[in-house]
């Protein structure tokens, strides 16, 4: 699978003044794979030494720090020569060693030379929890998070697809119905299966040979349009199910994750708050409320459990602020905020929403529909680079994203059908007068009015 980090990692690489550097992410979302691709592609060697699991790893750094000592006893312990500047290091889960992570400190001042790269899933739980320092300013620092919509397109051979999809986006120009679609049917299966690399590569097993026309079949298969795909696919509904074991491996291991850094009543609540998702985004107002996690629940009971999920990479959380004009993040509310799922086929395997009601054209009016959404515009802004961020006015107005694109405030509403009328939009607009606006929903690209129309399948675009 293409992951976009690719190309930052590359940029990493010949940077002369490359740090260690710290890829962070959920667990799941294709940490290590990257990482050992992106060796195996532009190093002589790697070495990859998992810590969580290796023992004898975890060693090397219980005695001096010193680079050449540490690259010694690796070298001894792995076999492999460890050369500056054509040999990749990988420290996996370095969470499992804050002696470990502090010797990035010394190879970033001392030893430039060696290109060292730390990953991490729990790494923020892990030092709140055992109270050791992160190496601040001494490493550089990314964060992978699950394939975004483009990403899904090229793991399914439709990168010409998501190619058409850019180019109308910057135009504001129309798909077309048969183009417009296609597009959107991938989109629904986007929201059953996710963006999890396990996942997603359950649905590619299901690529066939070149040449059919996109469209949906009887059986309500998708097939690729000719010329834009380099093979015929068939996402339906039988391959869709395919994908709820992985999704459900995935939330087990979270599960399993929550006992790890947590005294059992604390991950009780960790637990409790992940649940709660769910009806949180099933309500009008999605608005986190502690209540929902328990009757009576307050920030001082379940504050430090929401923390532990956020700091993991688990969910995404979203700030409300009081003011649209720059810069946004000076006018946060801390106190008023959404969390979703940091990938939206998790949330719909938490849910049990029936694949047929997502990819049936006759549910758009169901009310946690607009819940899914949501979490799917959530994700695919957070792996752009954007902080999440929502505005109101009182109980009259809520506009779900508002974002920061250099010197512009972007107001982006969320429609999950075609029904776009917002008086919420039209609120921000009369009292902000942003430059232009984006609405997000299932209709064709556009541009009237000051509001940019976007289909939602288009999101990573933004």
């Amino acid at each position: 699978m293409k992951r976009k980090i690719m190309s930052q990692l590359l940029k990493w690489k010949e940077n002369p003044n490359r740090k260690p550097l710290v890829l962070n992410g959920a667990r799941q979302v294709g940490k290590t794979y990257v990482l050992r691709q992106f060796g195996g592609r532009n190093y002589e060697n790697v070495v990859y030494l998992n810590l969580e699991i290796n023992a004898s790893a975890r060693h090397v750094f219980d005695g001096s720090l010193d680079p050449n000592t540490v690259i010694a006893g690796l070298e001894t312990l792995t076999r492999q020569k460890i050369k500056p500047d054509s040999t990749l290091l990988i420290l996996d889960e370095i969470q499992s060693s804050p002696r470990a992570l502090t010797s990035l400190k010394a190879f970033n001042e001392e030893a430039p030379q060696y290109h060292v790269v730390a990953a991490g899933s729990l790494l923020g739980v892990a030092i709140k929890h055992e109270q050791f320092s992160f190496p601040v300013g001494m490493v550089d620092e990314m964060r992978l998070y699950p394939l975004d919509f483009e990403e899904y397109l090229w793991a399914l051979g439709y990168r010409r697809l998501g190619d058409e999809i850019r180019a109308h986006y910057e135009l504001s120009a129309p798909m077309g119905k048969a183009l417009h679609e296609t597009a959107l049917s991938l989109y629904k299966s986007y929201l059953v299966s996710g963006g999890m690399p396990a996942s997603v590569k359950t649905l590619a097993r299901f690529s066939e040979k070149e040449g059919q026309d996109e469209t949906m079949d009887a059986q309500g298969y998708f097939t690729s349009v000719s010329g834009l795909g380099n093979e015929s696919q068939q996402v339906g509904i039988g391959s869709l199910l395919d994908t709820e074991t992985p999704r459900q491996l995935i939330l087990n291991e979270y599960a399993i994750d929550m006992t790890k850094y947590a005294t059992h009543s604390v991950a009780v609540k960790i637990q409790a708050c992940f649940e709660s998702i769910t009806q949180q985004l099933a309500k009008e107002n999605k608005k986190f409320q502690y209540k929902v996690v328990q009757h009576g629940g307050s920030a001082s009971i379940f504050g430090e459990s929401l923390d532990w999920l956020f700091r993991s990479g688990t969910v995404l959380r979203c700030q409300l602020i009081e003011q649209g004009i720059l810069p946004i993040a000076a006018y946060v509310n801390l106190s008023d905020f959404k969390i979703y799922m940091s990938d939206v086929g998790l949330l719909v395997q938490q849910s049990q929403m029936p694949s047929s009601v997502l990819l049936s054209p006759y549910y758009e009016d169901n009310t946690f529909m607009g819940g899914i959404v949501e979490n799917y515009v959530a994700q695919s802004l957070v792996a752009n680079g954007h902080k999440l961020y929502y505005w109101k006015s009182g109980n009259t107005a809520e506009v779900d994203f508002v974002i920061q694109l250099a010197d512009k405030v972007v107001p982006i509403e969320v429609k999950k059908g075609r029904h776009t009328k917002s008086r919420s939009l039209e609120q921000f607009v009369k009292k902000y007068a942003p430059e232009y606006s984006i609405r997000l929903s299932s209709r064709d690209f556009g541009l009237a009015n000051g509001i940019k129309s976007v289909p939602l399948y288009a999101a990573f675009c933004i």
